[in-house]
């Protein structure tokens, strides 16, 4: 068993430090929150020893999860490196692009494993939906959420949109060219809700909307390809999948078929609906990271994905800068 411990027992630290306790590959050796009454109220609710000093809770453990405000990550995770320890660290990764790359210059000059909580690599609907996606040329997601206050400290593109961005970078193997990006800062001081265009050298382009000042929760992607249009829903767990064929032979005349212009043949539509198995995101996501520590394996979001996805998240913030800059005029 791995030992593991917890930085952070807000409300999602506490969230991992439930699921660690349902998995067999690590021992909960402790966590360490900077609020007294915040750690006193996880240890009592979950039976986890709290610990007052952080440097004794890294020093107890081969595993550290961070799940601390964005601002300490850093911080958090280098002292935790220096003393050759695992970490799992939230997203965004860091809070600067340097910082990021510091981590990687770290991760690799202690030679320990590193992944990155991009959990939504790990929803039942995208999971389901992987082996049908084959080079995408067109990808739009909507990522809207009702107002909390909680997360308004950054821009939506830090807070939400990159949970996109990681799945776009994730699904198109190729550099982005060019960046087109939109906002509005409505309820907060930084954007609530943002509109980015990506362009890929291969040709696809992906157009992502992210907003929190939304009536309604919506977490969807489409994605076009040759020959087939995949739905995934994130929030409701399904997908749909729409695939196009050539016809050969005999029709069955139930089956819905299209005639292509210019003589170009038949092909026959195919709807499917992959199975979606329910699951526990962030627990699978944490099973995964022990998983890839044991069998000396690299972590499915690795440190370097992470560092991708705040790179273009920063990239959009500063086209976004740009506009308002403009309209300010």
């Amino acid at each position: 068993m791995l030992k593991i411990g917890v930085l952070g027992a807000g409300h999602l630290g506490k969230i991992h430090i439930k699921c660690i306790q349902q998995i067999d590959a690590y021992k909960l050796v402790g966590f360490y929150d900077p609020h007294p009454e915040t750690a006193q109220i996880a240890s009592k609710e979950y039976g986890v020893d709290a610990y007052e000093n952080l440097d004794e809770l890294i020093e107890a453990c081969e595993v550290i999860d961070i799940v601390t405000p964005t601002l300490s990550h850093y911080d958090c995770a280098a002292k935790a490196i220096k003393q050759s320890k695992h970490i799992f660290i939230e997203k965004p990764i860091t809070n600067t692009i340097e910082e990021a790359r510091n981590l990687i210059e770290l991760v690799n000059e202690a030679n320990v494993k590193a992944q990155v909580g991009h959990v939504e690599r790990f929803n039942p609907a995208f999971t389901a939906s992987k082996d049908y996606i084959k080079h995408p040329m067109f990808i739009e997601t909507h990522r809207l959420a009702q107002f909390n206050p909680r997360g308004t400290d950054v821009s939506v593109v830090l807070d939400l949109m990159i949970h996109d961005l990681d799945i776009v970078l994730s699904i198109v193997n190729s550099n982005v060219k060019k960046i087109s990006a939109s906002g509005v800062a409505v309820v907060s001081d930084t954007f609530d809700i943002a509109n980015a265009r990506i362009e890929f050298d291969n040709g696809c382009v992906a157009n992502l909307t992210a907003s929190r000042i939304s009536l309604k929760n919506m977490r969807k992607t489409r994605i076009f390809q040759k020959d087939a249009y995949l739905s995934i829903d994130f929030l409701e767990k399904a997908a749909e999948i729409v695939r196009l064929s050539n016809v050969e032979g005999e029709v069955d005349p139930l089956s819905i078929t299209i005639d292509l212009p210019d003589y170009k043949g038949r092909k026959q539509i195919y709807f499917e609906k992959p199975e979606v198995k329910a699951n526990n995101a962030i627990l699978d996501e944490l099973s995964a990271f022990a998983h890839a520590i044991h069998h000396n394996e690299t972590p499915p979001v690795t440190i370097h994905d992470g560092a991708h996805a705040l790179e273009i998240a920063y990239r959009i913030i500063e086209k976004l800068d740009i506009t308002k800059e403009n309209l300010a005029f």
